[in-house]
């Protein structure tokens, strides 16, 4: 009987030449779950190359931590991570997504534990992220993490959605 290898999955941070494989993530990430980000497709589609290569080339290292994971040697997922810009103790997640073809085999652990781990290193005390309420699969992945809700769920601006603020004290 042949067993099953699970394929590796890497995680690193994106780099400025890697604009045109974050575009491509982050469009499918929008097309494929809409609800789940605060941009919409429509306006993320309107950026041209020049942006998109900017967007990372902006991510200072030391206050962004823009990811993505490798599965197999084809990305499947992103997430970033950025200080706050009022408090740097606080490190914010966003953007976070897996490919539907990726999605139970770890990725999002792995992105989520590669954020963590940058958190502490800049000494945060405290991670926190928005999920769309009803977004059960993305719950509780952060609930396994041990993020616990903070506050009750506020309305989405512009959409009939809401979103629940996540903290995970680090520090």
């Amino acid at each position: 009987m042949t067993k099953l290898m699970p394929e590796a999955i890497t995680v690193r941070r994106f780099l400025p030449p890697d604009w045109p494989t974050y575009r491509q993530l982050r469009l499918r990430s929008l097309a494929d779950s809409p609800d789940a980000f605060g941009s919409a497709l429509a306006a993320e589609q309107q950026r041209d190359d020049a942006a998109w290569a900017a967007r990372l080339s902006a991510a200072a290292p030391d206050q962004n931590h823009p990811l993505v994971a490798d599965l197999g040697g084809a990305a499947a997922g992103l997430l970033w991570a950025k200080l706050d810009a009022t408090d740097p103790s606080v490190v914010n997640l966003y953007q976070m997504w897996v490919a539907p073809e990726a999605r139970a085999r770890g990725v999002a652990a792995a992105l989520l534990g590669e954020a963590i781990d940058w958190a502490r290193l800049r000494n945060g005390r405290l991670v926190q992220l928005a999920v769309t309420c009803g977004d059960t699969a993305a719950a509780r992945l952060y609930r396994r993490a041990g993020f616990q809700d903070v506050g009750a769920p506020t309305s989405r601006p512009g959409t009939p959605l809401f979103e629940q603020v996540m903290q995970l004290p680090i520090g």
